[in-house]
């Protein structure tokens, strides 16, 4: 007689395969929540990409969403006049027309948070003024020397819009505006058959002792960089680099021992910014080994080879990208391509491939 595996022999075999089969399915299932924690200094765009996730899985903002954005709009605009005329007194840099004193008056008078459901007109007719002077123009090309938010120039030549009676916040005005995270902030996404939930943590130094003890068993890493900063120094240490405080952060946190088998993408952020500032702010002046020129590929190289060259662990891959956390369509590709990583990595720690 043969040797050959009968027939009963054979349904065993198959069954056995299909309950271990299952069994990995069943261990599937139970990691198809992702804990996803978003890291990176202050102001890199962690709070951005939260608004774009609700964006693109959860369509755009409602009525009384973007009317409840309109306060914070408002503050950011005039508390960017405010900072830029400020800087003015600290440069030297004299306004051009004398005559829009009065407007740099009308500015310093606002409280720190505007509350109404309209742009007062006199601020807005301030604004628009200042903004309008060679001097405050000038001061403005040199706010890497001092700190100025992101969203100031945009708002600024959105101001006749901003300031009209029956202004009601675009998407765009929404992603743009920026208030400081404190604390942790949590935002659950559904996506295919994964449950995301995304933990924003402050990015401010102060913030960053309360991270690393919560989230041992994240999934994955979200680590954004705001690479258009590189000649720029941090809000709460005027000495330090921020593109510096950037690599020292990821090397912390890419080769923590509480990190050891979580999945780390990191996302090279502000590439518009970046690509503006290479041919007047050479990246040499704050990164002398660099060699590149106002090249923006050599550029990027640069700035990706040195985050990438910190990770110590063979078997650990940074999966990376470049990034606007403003543009919506890009966001949207990005984001279909992390959602593909972890999907892999999460098959591949259950033995499924």
């Amino acid at each position: 007689m043969g040797c050959g595996m009968s027939t009963e022999d054979k349904e065993g075999k198959a069954r056995n395969e299909e309950i271990e089969n299952q069994l990995k399915r069943d261990k599937l299932l139970q990691r198809n929540e992702i804990k996803m924690l978003l890291l990176g200094a202050g102001e890199s765009g962690k709070s951005t990409i939260l608004k774009q996730m609700k964006l693109i899985h959860e369509g755009s903002y409602s009525r009384d969403e973007r009317e409840s954005f309109k306060e914070i709009i408002f503050s950011n605009t005039v508390q960017s006049m405010r900072v830029i005329l400020e800087a003015m007194e600290g440069l030297d840099i004299p306004l051009d027309d004398q005559r829009a004193e009065y407007h740099v008056q009308t500015i310093f008078m606002q409280p720190a948070q505007i509350e109404g459901d309209s742009l007062p007109a006199d601020v807005g007719g301030a604004i628009e003024a200042l903004w309008n002077d060679a001097g405050v123009q000038e001061c403005f090309r040199r706010s890497r020397e001092y700190q100025l938010n992101d969203s100031a120039l945009y708002y600024f030549d959105s101001i006749k819009r901003i300031a009209a009676s029956d202004y009601l916040p675009s998407d765009q005005d929404v992603l743009r505006s920026r208030v400081k995270t404190t604390g942790i902030t949590e935002t659950t996404f559904i996506i295919g058959d994964l449950t995301y939930r995304m933990f924003d943590v402050g990015g401010q130094r102060s913030e960053r002792k309360k991270w690393i003890h919560c989230f041992e068993n994240v999934t994955t890493i979200l680590f954004l960089v705001a690479i258009s900063e590189y000649d720029q120094l941090l809000f709460e240490d005027e000495t330090v680099n921020r593109m510096q405080e950037a690599l020292t952060l990821f090397d912390s946190i890419c080769n923590s021992r509480w990190f050891t088998k979580t999945s780390i993408i990191l996302f090279l952020n502000k590439i518009d910014r970046f690509k503006e500032k290479l041919p007047v702010s050479p990246m040499k002046n704050y990164f002398p080994d660099y060699e590149g020129g106002p090249e923006y590929t050599a550029a990027c190289d640069y700035i990706l080879n040195r985050f990438v060259s910190l990770n110590q662990a063979e078997t650990k891959q940074i999966y990376t990208h470049f990034t606007c956390a403003t543009d919506t369509s890009q966001i949207r590709f990005v984001m279909m391509a992390v959602n593909d990583i972890i999907i892999q990595d999460n098959l591949r720690l259950c033995g499924l491939i």
